[in-house]
């Protein structure tokens, strides 16, 4: 069990002790036959413990406080986690296709009324799939008889680092794992996801949601964190940490109308750390190679997980950007050939979008319609926040592309 966990045991413990009825009927069934090891141990009397003691002075302006149980239990995971020899690989991926593809989803989802899809969701699916392609790295290295052993695994259960903050303003670090992921659709991933995150908010977690990760994602980036280099536990190989998402630091001043002329993209920052004894950095790097490529659509990714999720239109493409051929800033006239492609597109919708409505009572519909994408039209994801001029009979003008996309896929 992640030793992060198993504070978090602890302190559940001592509740239980104080008042059986204070935790569920599972935890009590579990700690009637199970005590978990506690924080300090006893040391019977007259015996000599070999731990150092410190012996500090203060300063008039300096308190000592004990650190409550979980932190203290952190405190001490910390200092284990030294002894294990880590190496950590970093790579920065461009999430403009993620972006997009995601918002696709989430428009096909909120008219379904269903709850919207995280970056994380997908991020947390790329390293999944990254992990059946590289199994070695869901491994971890133990000491058996004295003699070093890679200890394979053929499930992948992966952690989700959630941080909390509880009722008295002290912050709480879970990592409840979904099981079995190397199995799952994409659908049946998110939706055991949610339902661990749900139950980690409001203190539900069962014994069996804590125990057996083999792999964990920290996604500090939700709070800013640009790039982290995270703790790896004793019991597991790899620990992956996703960074905030966001345009390069040298672009962040510019203005956004110049930054869609120039194609530029947000990017996240991917860490992989990981234990040097049985993993080495090649491994490793062609793992970060490889959430790259499936974050730009390679290996039919977000195809798969528009049919996991029954969206019935074809997922964006990376592509080099199209608009100038000069190897400058658009032109006007680059722009009035692109504004020609959208109006084909328009037509187009006006004769054919029917076929995509969601009505099919026979189930999913996995046609493709060539005249209602986009890309037929060598329209590009860099166009979406480009202004085009639409149909002179709509209410709404010189608007981005994207915008006009959707309102000819709600339309028709």
């Amino acid at each position: 069990m992640n030793e992060l966990n198993l504070a978090f045991i602890e302190e559940l413990y001592y509740e239980y002790l104080k008042d059986p009825d204070s935790v569920s009927k599972e935890w009590q069934d579990y700690f009637s036959k199970n005590k978990p090891q506690t924080t300090i141990p006893e040391i019977p009397a007259g015996s000599v413990t070999a731990k150092k003691v410190e012996t500090i002075t203060l300063s008039a302006n300096e308190t000592a406080e004990p650190l409550q149980s979980i932190s203290a239990k952190i405190a001490e995971n910390m200092q284990q986690s030294l002894e294990l020899p880590t190496a950590t690989s970093v790579r920065t991926i461009p999430v403009k296709l993620l972006d997009e593809n995601r918002r696709i989803i989430n428009k096909h989802l909120e008219n379904l009324k269903i709850k919207k899809i995280s970056f994380t969701h997908i991020l947390a699916w790329a390293i999944v799939k990254a992990l059946k392609k590289f199994p070695n790295m869901n491994d971890y290295y133990a000491d058996i008889d004295g003699k070093p052993h890679r200890i394979r695994r053929e499930s992948l259960n992966i952690g989700l680092a959630v941080d909390l903050t509880r009722k008295d303003g002290t912050r709480l670090l879970l990592v409840p794992n979904v099981k079995g992921a190397e199995s799952l659709s994409f659908a049946d991933f998110v939706a055991k996801y949610n339902e661990l995150i749900d139950k980690a908010r409001n203190n539900k977690l069962d014994i069996d949601d804590l125990q057996h990760t083999t792999v964990t994602l920290t996604n500090p980036g939700m709070i800013g964190t640009t790039h982290s280099s995270p703790r790896l536990m004793k019991g597991q190989g790899l620990i992956v940490a996703t960074g905030s998402i966001d345009y390069p630091t040298e672009f962040q001043a510019v203005n956004p109308s110049i930054l869609t002329d120039m194609a530029v993209s947000k990017v996240v920052t991917i860490t992989s750390t990981y234990d040097h004894r049985i993993i080495q950095g090649a491994e490793s790097a062609e793992f970060l190679a490889y959430i790259n490529r499936l974050l730009l659509g390679k290996e039919q990714f977000y195809n798969q997980i528009f049919y996991s999720l029954e969206v019935p239109f074809e997922p964006l493409q990376w592509q080099t950007d199209n608009f100038t051929q000069s190897g400058v800033l658009p032109s006007a006239e680059d722009k009035v050939e692109k504004n020609a492609h959208i109006m084909l597109l328009i037509n187009a919708y006006r004769v054919r979008g029917h076929l995509l409505a969601s009505f099919n009572p026979l189930g999913r519909s996995t046609y493709y319609y060539p005249e209602l994408d986009p890309a037929h039209y060598g329209l590009t994801i860099w166009d979406l926040d480009r202004i085009f001029h639409a149909d002179d009979a709509w209410s709404s003008n010189n608007i981005p592309l994207r915008d006009i996309v959707e309102l000819l896929r709600h339309t028709y």
